[in-house]
């Protein structure tokens, strides 16, 4: 009876210590790859077309979910909106007493963001690394590449990129969407399973130790 008990209590443990490890594990991931402003990213990606998994790729490698985020360009807030690209969207999207602090509001981040990639995708199609190239060095620096054959062997898709910052923003993007795609896809589209309750529960996590 003895060794029974002894047996189950190991059991008991190591089920308890994988758990754990679980739980831990979770935290770890979800803090590398967070899930954050879910509301305002699934309402702009259905108004302008946007792959949403893209919009939560795209913050985690431009920001890193830091509403407050700058560069040494200026670019603002989530997705790293440009002075330009700011002034230019807010005449676009009629957003009223505009000023460049705004963008570190999310929502409004996160409008122009998801707006301005529409914008690229409407000018370069459905090619995503065109898209993402024109995102992070301008779309005029991506029009003259597809025109140039060293970098563009048939004028439609960039086969070099001169920019070695945006070659390696194309690999970073494009991982995290993956990722994103692959962990969050079902938590996104049922947010009633069992599964997404578990990631709402390891998020609640986060936030609370945030806080502490």
């Amino acid at each position: 009876m003895f060794k029974f008990r002894k047996n189950i209590k190991k059991l008991f443990f190591g089920l308890l210590s994988i758990v754990v490890l679980i739980i831990i594990g979770s935290v770890i991931f979800t803090s590398l790859y967070p899930l954050a402003y879910t509301e305002s990213i699934d309402e702009y990606s259905k108004e302008y077309n946007v792959d949403q998994f893209l919009i939560f790729a795209l913050i985690n490698v431009e920001s890193k979910y830091d509403k407050k985020a700058i560069s040494q360009k200026e670019a603002k807030g989530l997705m790293q909106i440009g002075p330009e690209t700011g002034e230019w969207a807010s005449q676009e999207l009629n957003i009223e007493n505009y000023n460049p602090d705004i963008l570190f509001d999310p929502d409004t981040n996160i409008q122009i963001g998801t707006w301005y990639l529409n914008k690229l995708i409407s000018e370069f199609g459905n090619d995503a690394d065109l898209v993402l190239a024109a995102y992070n060095a301008g779309s005029g620096n991506v029009q003259k590449w597809i025109k140039d054959e060293k970098y563009s062997h048939n004028g439609k898709e960039l086969h070099n990129i001169p920019f070695e910052e945006t070659e390696n923003y194309l690999e970073s993007v494009k991982s995290n969407y993956k990722i994103y795609k692959l962990v969050y896809k079902n938590y996104i589209e049922k947010p009633n399973s069992y599964y997404s309750k578990y990631i709402k529960f390891i998020n609640y996590i986060i936030k609370y130790a945030k806080q502490i």
